[in-house]
């Protein structure tokens, strides 16, 4: 068996020893004579995996008790809508940073339920950086303020909020969630589609603070209320049982394997200081971020020549370097590191590209 590399944005990398123990469990999981995929979530077997999920999620990321932790489907770009028809209920105003296609895809979801204001933007510059915000920017009736926390498209993060006062700060973190320690109490909600850094994709993360549940606008679809998956223990309707299970293998392989989100970090800058050092050194590739704003998770970088950048994810591909190639909207490559590609895949990436740009000098 031979295992590429794969750099994909979503669906991305699992761990093997998840693949492994989910192979091993395919036609038995614990001696119960099934597979995961084919329990009823009412029964009890299945209510520890479920719960198990959630106990060790809130462990991990160190979760506060007056948070909810939901379990939802529709992907992470249902919750454009579900977010403001949530929250954008007491004055009926939002404010929103733009710093990526879905930032801006979030913004015109939620335009359509109430009066949203683009505060800041990065668009101006490709999405190439995160645009410096302060408190004064923000309208002190304004419902909610949101952000992509990591934009995967064009590899920009966050590494300081914005400050946003008593106004609940909404973000999407579908990207880097669980690739660092991130202090919850900070935010109103934290979402996250799942196929990213957690496990497969059919799961979307909601992590939303008690006190913003229950005030949903009135034409809110049932499905879309978050009061509904709070009051059912995210079992209203049949939940992604599968995805829910691997995530709890994510999640045990986080906390026993790798040891804790803190580990994780290491990990993850390690791999990120090797690429962007070499970014850094290269004549022919270069990144496409400012320095400051470089996110740990999706590493974009050109040759600054198309047909170069063609042969160069032609070739990777073939010496199994899958999936390097840029998103439409911004062309040249993509190499995203989340926390199941090994340190040894970066390493021998830069090893490539060094070969690469000895050969095409």
């Amino acid at each position: 068996m031979s295992r590429v590399y794969n750099f994909s944005a979503g669906p991305s990398m699992l761990p093997e020893s998840v693949l492994k123990k989910a192979a091993a469990e395919m036609l038995d999981y614990e001696g119960s004579g099934q597979s995961v995929m084919e329990m009823s979530h009412r029964s009890k077997i299945y209510g520890t995996i479920i719960e198990g999920a959630e106990a060790l999620l809130r462990e991990v990321m160190n979760i506060p008790d007056n948070y909810k932790v939901l379990f939802l489907q529709g992907g992470a770009s249902t919750q454009f809508a579900a977010i403001p028809m949530n929250l954008m209920t007491k004055n009926g105003k939002a404010d929103y940073i733009v710093t990526g296609q879905w930032a801006k895809k979030a913004y015109k979801e939620a335009a359509r339920y109430g009066d949203v204001k683009v505060v800041a933007s990065s668009e101006d510059k490709t999405f190439t950086y995160i645009p410096k915000t302060d408190k004064s920017m923000f309208r002190e009736d304004a419902d909610y303020v949101y952000i992509c926390m990591n934009n995967t498209i064009y590899g920009t993060v966050y590494h300081q909020l914005p400050d946003t006062g008593d106004i609940p700060l909404v973000a999407d973190i579908s990207s880097c969630i669980l690739s660092r320690p991130i202090d919850v109490s900070k935010f109103g909600v934290l979402y996250a589609g799942a196929q990213k850094n957690m496990a497969p994709a059919g799961l979307t993360v909601v992590i939303v603070r008690e006190d913003l549940i229950g005030n949903a606008m009135e034409m809110t679809p049932t499905m879309l209320n978050w009061k509904t998956h709070a009051d059912n223990g995210s079992m209203f309707n049949t939940p992604p049982c599968y995805t829910i299970y691997i995530a709890k293998l994510v999640l045990e392989w986080i906390k026993n394997e790798i040891g804790g989100l803190d580990k994780m970090y290491e990990l993850n800058q390690k791999k990120a200081d090797l690429l962007y050092n070499f970014l850094d050194s290269s004549e022919l590739f270069k990144g496409t971020v400012v320095a400051e704003d470089r996110s740990l998770m999706n590493v974009p970088f050109v040759t600054g020549d198309a047909d170069m950048d063609a042969k160069f994810v032609k070739e990777a591909t073939e010496n199994g370097f899958v999936n390097i190639k840029g998103h439409r909207t911004v062309g040249g490559m993509r190499a995203s590191i989340y926390n199941a590609m090994p340190y040894e895949g970066v390493e021998k990436l830069v090893e490539f590209m060094k070969k690469f740009e000895a050969e095409n000098k």
